[in-house]
């Protein structure tokens, strides 16, 4: 939704806007979803980032999703990609547009652990588990 505008990140910020997921919305039908929201945690929140691994690796609970503040938020995390997961089989969709960075939803990036605002190559929770139910991931920048 943060591509759409929608105030959804972990600071409540709603002035980023992805031009070309704003033109995707003029002649497709996208379905916004946040699997943070989804999952029970709040807006504003703290930032959080995967430690220990990436996305796939929070779901086989080998990895978790800390948060600036130093809890875990990895239950919440699960429970947001499967609740999206659900919406995705139900409207019987073929592809996710994923945020940079998010330890949710990015697409080939995310933010390294540290909170030091350096990335690594990997995805998300939402967006692995979307992957491994042959959801194609679709990276904003790609759009």
């Amino acid at each position: 939704m943060y591509l759409l505008g929608v105030a959804c990140t972990s600071n409540g910020d709603r002035r980023y806007e992805n031009e070309q997921a704003l033109r995707l919305l003029q002649t497709e039908i996208l379905i916004p979803v946040c699997p943070e929201q989804l999952g029970g945690l709040p807006t504003p929140r703290p930032p959080q980032e995967i430690q220990g691994g990436l996305g796939e690796d929070v779901l086989d609970h080998t990895a978790k999703v800390i948060n600036a503040d130093k809890g875990d938020v990895t239950n919440q995390f699960i429970r947001g990609a499967e609740e999206t997961l659900k919406i995705a089989r139900r409207l019987n969709l073929k592809e996710f547009i994923g945020k940079s960075g998010s330890p949710s939803c990015g697409c080939g990036h995310i933010h390294d652990g540290s909170f030091s605002g350096m990335m690594k190559v990997a995805n998300g929770v939402t967006a692995a588990l979307l992957r491994r139910n042959e959801i194609r991931l679709v990276p904003e920048e790609d759009l």
